[in-house]
């Protein structure tokens, strides 16, 4: 017990300092892209980058992970996404801004791709039935939690000191990761047979493609169509709010969702492990989601744009936990690694289709069709996961030890 939580801090620790990168481009993009003459359909493949690259990294960063172990690929994914934040610096003021955003964006998906993959295998490795749901939603929410931190960079450092600064600071933080998994992180995973990888080598089981087909709705929805237009609809909306503008202001308001889905991430695995049962925990915080994107849709006030957004992430976080818990709880773990990275290859698809089709969309019918419609996703989700549990044999509400 002592080494599984020594192990899972350490590696918290190094996802939340390397998350920093994750969320600093997302307030300034949009609005960064008019003045360096990106189109909306520009800076909405720049923010999806990073996931289309992982679609096609995320199957070759798992099946190493199953091959030669965890540690290697932790630490050398780490180190390229703090380089990748690097880029965001010099994209700033090159000739052709737009090419240098996108490098940076897909170094930032091969590196996270490693990231991810190992973060939740070394979770599964060090846990037993009774601890897995704790441990999993603690490592989603602690990669998690260090987003909302870059979106207040983001978004604040960049209006108070300038747009380079913010872009530094995170820089200097994802680097420091890749020094802290280094020093603390051991090997967890490696069974010393098999060398080669293949980017078609992933898990294709009915539990994971269940799993990662959930993922993809719920990723499409928040990090795809959410945030991606936040900033511009509190510019749409004219919010303003202690002097900051629409950057910093849907920079508060991100760092607020991601903080209240990190917060239920542990909360929703706990809970699970609790009950012995993953799906009814799962079918409440998705039915909050939908309250939450519900509300976001007629929200013309700064407290119901707080009150949706804290909504949308307690659904999105409550369901993560245990979400993850599940698929380890029906996946060998000779197979973990590539379970991993076809929900993490979903879940991607899902997160950089999301800004491709509301960016558009959003300017030709409005913000409020768009919200409704991500309403829906989660409730479409829940019915998919208990409608493909019970084809398969199992009760509407299997326990873990079903499972």
């Amino acid at each position: 017990m002592t080494r599984s939580r020594t192990v899972v801090l350490a590696v918290i620790v190094s996802t939340f300092f390397v998350g920093f990168g994750g969320g600093v481009v997302f307030p300034i993009l949009p609005n960064l892209g008019a003045i360096l003459g990106i189109s909306p359909f520009l800076v909405g493949l720049i923010l999806s980058a990073n996931r289309f690259t992982r679609i096609v990294a995320n199957a070759p960063a798992g099946s190493l992970i199953d091959r030669v172990g965890t540690r290697t690929p932790f630490v050398v994914g780490l180190f390229v996404e703090g380089i990748a934040t690097l880029g965001y610096v010099v994209a700033i003021d090159a000739p052709l801004p737009e090419a240098w955003f996108l490098l940076a964006r897909v170094l930032w998906g091969i590196g996270s791709a490693l990231v991810f993959a190992t973060a939740y295998t070394i979770a599964a490795d060090v846990s037993e039935a009774d601890s897995r749901g704790a441990n999993m939603g603690v490592v989603r929410g602690g990669i998690t939690l260090g987003f909302p931190v870059g979106l207040v960079l983001g978004g604040v450092v960049s209006e108070a000191y300038s747009v380079e600064t913010a872009f530094v600071v995170a820089a200097a933080f994802a680097l420091l990761a890749s020094a802290v998994a280094y020093r603390l992180v051991p090997e967890t995973h490696v069974d010393g047979t098999e060398r080669g990888v293949s980017p078609l080598d992933v898990d294709t089981s009915k539990p994971a493609l269940t799993v990662g087909f959930v993922n993809f709705g719920l990723y499409f929805a928040y990090l795809g169509a959410l945030f991606a237009t936040l900033v511009l609809v509190v510019e749409a909306r004219n919010l303003t709010t202690l002097g900051y503008g629409p950057q910093g202001l849907s920079g508060i308001l991100m760092a607020v969702t991601v903080v209240a889905a990190a917060g239920l991430m542990l909360g929703g695995g706990t809970l699970s492990d609790r009950e012995g049962r993953r799906v009814p925990v799962l079918l409440g915080f998705l039915v909050v989601s939908f309250a939450g994107f519900l509300l976001l849709a007629v929200a013309d006030t700064l407290p119901t744009f707080v009150g949706a957004c804290l909504l949308v992430g307690a659904g999105q976080g409550g369901a993560s936990g245990p979400l993850v818990a599940l698929l380890a709880d029906l996946t060998p773990s000779e197979r973990m690694g590539r379970a991993t990275a076809t929900n993490n290859v979903l879940g991607d698809f899902g997160g950089a289709l999301g800004p491709m089709v509301s960016l558009p969309v959003v300017e030709s019918v409005g913000f409020a069709p768009v919200y409704a419609a991500c309403a829906v996703i989660p409730l479409v989700a829940g019915a998919f996961l208990v409608t493909s549990i019970y084809a398969d044999g199992r009760s509407f509400t299997p326990t873990t030890a079903e499972d």
